[in-house]
């Protein structure tokens, strides 16, 4: 099974889409924009265009880059366009269950394109089959799809604003019809999408890094539950009266968003650093240098060392051009890429004490072969330090995460940990520590540490994930 084979959390999906109203190049525009969202998932890609009257879409297995070029991006001209890049978080990794997802009715065209996961899906799924739907995937997005395609005759507004009500979960959702495009995000905020600008063109996308890497300015986020609707007179907004509490995921300022982007008003990069700083004060030990696990533990690795005052240096050098990896293919595999992908820089780390920071501890294994590299190339010591609290529950919201039974943290303390990765001494920033550093204390989704969920979970994946 795939995600037998993890040592990390696997990214959601990015979506990504603009209504021009300056005659931009909207399919080029969302090409750059998915680009930038590629770290949220490099499994498919697709965009998906609107001309007014038609919608014309490509999409493909692989990244970005591969599933794109001047040829096919020429032949998707329109006003608007939404884009998806994946990880299969739900359904198979085939090109069948890429996005967006387009359907045609005689109601018109529409297309979808979703980041999240929905706990209620088969459930839905079913009541919509009772009613002489057929499925064309495997994915709970087809499952949106056609409830919007049902409520259409009472017009795209209120069959979104309908469709909305009837799913629980996660979700950020751009949906494209032959003339308006739409933003939703779910009840409690757990996935993000923001607003963006260009001129008098709106781009909704799920990070603010692909705003600026198209230009374009940030606006605000997408409020948690709010429907926003995009066409040529403008944008508006349909805001549900039910007031929920918002729970953005805690892991997209831990390790998922990329540290150039802004989510719900908090800089990325800056939470990771006060993370790291905070970390230093709870978990505090006498070293050389401190080293960041790259990329996403090098910001909390800075703060570490700015609170410690003990030197930040470079640990390991990354071959940017090695897959993730969680793609190898077996375990024996996945472990040789571990090596493949960072090589420690031997003259900055032999003869010292080092602390080593990463953003999580999930399995353990990649854990174990980081520390190990550290001592085969001269450390005297490695103090393992890690910017998110212990991982010790499953996500249901649009994280593929391992079955508690295989979680180091669920079934282990501390010590023993810390013994099975090597280390000469391990700690973890508190659930308090990490809420401090992201701001807020009240509008974050803690699940995957406390196990208290923002919605409930299904209950039958609850209990087999619990006892297992």
């Amino acid at each position: 099974m795939k995600n037998e084979l993890i040592d990390k959390f696997k990214e959601e999906c990015g979506v990504f889409g603009i209504y021009s109203n300056d005659d931009l190049d909207v399919a080029n525009i969302t090409y750059y924009g998915l680009y930038a969202l590629q770290h949220r998932g490099q499994e498919s890609a697709g965009i998906t265009v609107s001309d007014g009257k038609s919608l014309e879409c490509h999409k493909d297995m692989g990244l970005v880059c591969d599933v794109f070029n001047e040829n096919n991006l020429s032949k998707l001209k329109g006003k608007a366009a939404i884009g998806h890049v994946r990880y299969s978080t739900t359904g198979s990794s085939t090109v069948a269950n890429a996005q967006p997802l387009v359907s045609k009715s005689k109601l018109g065209s529409m297309a979808i394109a979703h980041n999240g996961n929905l706990v209620n899906a088969d459930v839905v799924r079913e009541l919509l089959e009772d009613g002489g739907c057929i499925f064309q995937t495997s994915i709970d997005t087809e499952v949106v799809l056609n409830l919007i395609a049902k409520g259409a005759k009472k017009g795209i507004e209120n069959a979104v604003f309908n469709a909305v009500q009837a799913i629980k979960g996660s979700f950020a959702i751009v949906i494209l019809t032959e003339d308006k495009l739409i933003g939703v995000r779910d009840p409690n905020g757990i996935r993000p999408l923001c607003i963006g600008k260009i001129d008098n063109s709106y781009i909704l996308t799920s990070e603010s890094c692909a705003l600026d890497s198209v230009g374009a300015e940030l606006v605000r986020d997408v409020n948690p539950g709010e429907i926003v609707i995009i066409d040529e007179s403008g944008l508006k907004s349909i805001n549900p009266s039910e007031k929920t509490k918002c729970a953005t995921c805690t892991f997209e300022y831990i390790y998922f968003a990329r540290p150039d982007s802004i989510i719900d008003g908090v800089d990325v990069y800056e939470s990771r650093v006060k993370a790291g700083k905070i970390l230093y004060n709870e978990s505090p030990v006498e070293a050389d240098i401190v080293v960041g696990v790259p990329d996403s533990g090098i910001a909390a690795a800075v703060g570490y060392a700015e609170a410690s005052g003990i030197p930040f240096g470079i640990g390991f050098i990354k071959n940017k051009y090695v897959g993730r990896t969680f793609i190898a293919p077996s375990q024996e595999l996945r472990e040789r890429a571990v090596s493949l992908k960072l090589n420690v820089l031997k003259v900055n780390v032999e003869g010292k004490r080092v602390v080593l920071i990463d953003d999580s501890i999930v399995r353990g294994t990649t854990s174990r072969k980081l520390v190990d590299a550290l001592r085969k190339a001269g450390a005297k010591e490695v103090h393992f330090r890690v910017s998110s609290p212990v991982v010790k529950y499953p996500c249901y919201f649009g994280i593929d995460t391992p079955y508690r039974k295989d979680l180091i943290g669920a079934n282990s303390t501390i010590d023993e940990i810390r013994e099975t990765i090597g280390a000469d001494s391990l700690g973890y920033i508190s659930i308090d520590g990490i809420l401090k550093s992201i701001g807020n204390k009240e509008d974050y989704c803690l699940g995957c540490f406390s196990g208290i969920y923002p919605v409930a979970t299904p209950i039958e994946n609850s209990k087999e994930r619990m006892e297992n």
